[in-house]
């Protein structure tokens, strides 16, 4: 079903493009376009691309090498993006791309929110890609996804206490919800993901998820959870797309977990779970339905067909993220939300 064939095509027609849109939100074609090629539409993807790269702004110029052994100061810098993209191109030339992955995964996961986690989830869509073939332009691809999460670096405050952990499902009933009237927000998602460093009860939501159970099946728990979450808060446009990434962010998961240490692996469920709870308490208002879901009378196929056809880089990127889910855990849930997407966001 994937198709890669014309990925590299996208990726050199992206070369001179930066990780920015011209109305100041994230640039996300190299990961629709990813996800494209994982839905097996290559068909689709240069005809999209030729209209979403209307809105791209040229890609920066470097001014400052970052020193290897100061890089730690360069971290949450978004002015600094092509200076980390080159970072990332030096050591992808010293060294393998899975020992680069996993050296600045670990060193990064504490960040997992950057940029409402587009960070991260750019790594992820471009490690899918490396994992089909290794070639350069896929290469640079994964240099400019840890440039992007390394410069748009942003932490969560986090307390880790005593609380006793349990499943994504049991444990979101927990996460507090930050009240309508202190919540702030100035155009980004991530000035309200800020904001909670002014809510002190959301400190020690990182200790309740038990990440010692399976990987695969706490991705599970989690995917399925933060859908639910989707399903019950995505109401407007704004709401959909926060409430999107609390799942593209943790499906992300799958793509690099097989190429992480077993140390790394639970450090980023952490704070994967983290991250999506955050955007739960900084702009959810209802809590998940744990009953039934119906699904949609509508096939695999037609699902994606109806997403390519919106065209909307977030209906692409979560329909599929939401069919990849459903294959490993088959629970209707994944299907009323890749539905549902479409008709918030046009």
């Amino acid at each position: 079903m994937k198709n890669y064939s014309v990925m590299d095509q996208a990726l050199e027609f992206l070369t001179p493009y930066g990780p920015d849109l011209r109305n100041g939100l994230t640039n996300h074609a190299p990961m629709a376009v990813e996800a494209l090629a994982a839905l097996g539409r290559a068909d689709a993807v240069m005809p999209w691309l030729e209209r979403y790269s209307k809105g791209m702004l040229p890609r920066p110029v470097a001014h400052s090498p970052i020193n290897a052994d100061e890089w730690r100061a360069a971290l949450g810098n978004e002015a600094r993006f092509a200076d980390w993209h080159l970072f990332f191109e030096h050591e992808l030339k010293n060294a393998s791309w899975p020992t680069v992955l996993a050296l600045w995964t670990e060193r990064l996961t504490s960040g997992f929110c950057a940029s409402a986690m587009h960070g991260i989830i750019r790594v992820g869509h471009a490690v899918r890609s490396l994992g089909e073939a290794e070639t350069p332009a896929r290469i640079r691809e994964l240099a400019a996804g840890l440039a992007y999460w390394g410069a748009a670096y942003q932490t969560l405050p986090t307390a880790h206490t005593e609380t006793p952990s349990a499943p994504a499902y049991d444990a979101i009933t927990k996460v507090p919800i930050v009240p309508l009237a202190q919540r702030k927000f100035s155009g980004t998602i991530v000035s309200s993901l800020a904001a909670l460093d002014e809510f002190p009860d959301f400190a020690p939501v990182i200790g309740l998820l038990d990440v010692k159970r399976e990987p695969t099946q706490t991705m599970s728990d989690l995917s399925e959870t933060f859908a639910r979450v989707y399903l019950a808060n995505a109401h407007d446009v704004l709401s959909t797309i926060v409430f999107v990434h609390s799942v593209t962010g943790v499906v992300t998961l799958r793509s690099l977990v097989p190429y992480l240490p077993e140390s790394t692996t639970h450090a980023l469920l952490r704070y994967a779970w983290q991250g999506s709870c955050a955007l739960y308490s900084a702009f959810g208002q209802s809590v998940p339905n744990t009953e039934a879901i119906e699904p949609p009378h509508e096939s695999r196929d037609t699902l994606i067909d109806l997403a390519v056809a919106n065209g909307d880089e977030h209906v692409m990127k979560f329909t599929e993220a939401c069919l990849r889910e459903y294959d490993l855990n088959p629970s209707p849930v994944y299907l009323a939300a890749a539905r549902h997407v479409r008709s918030l966001l046009q």
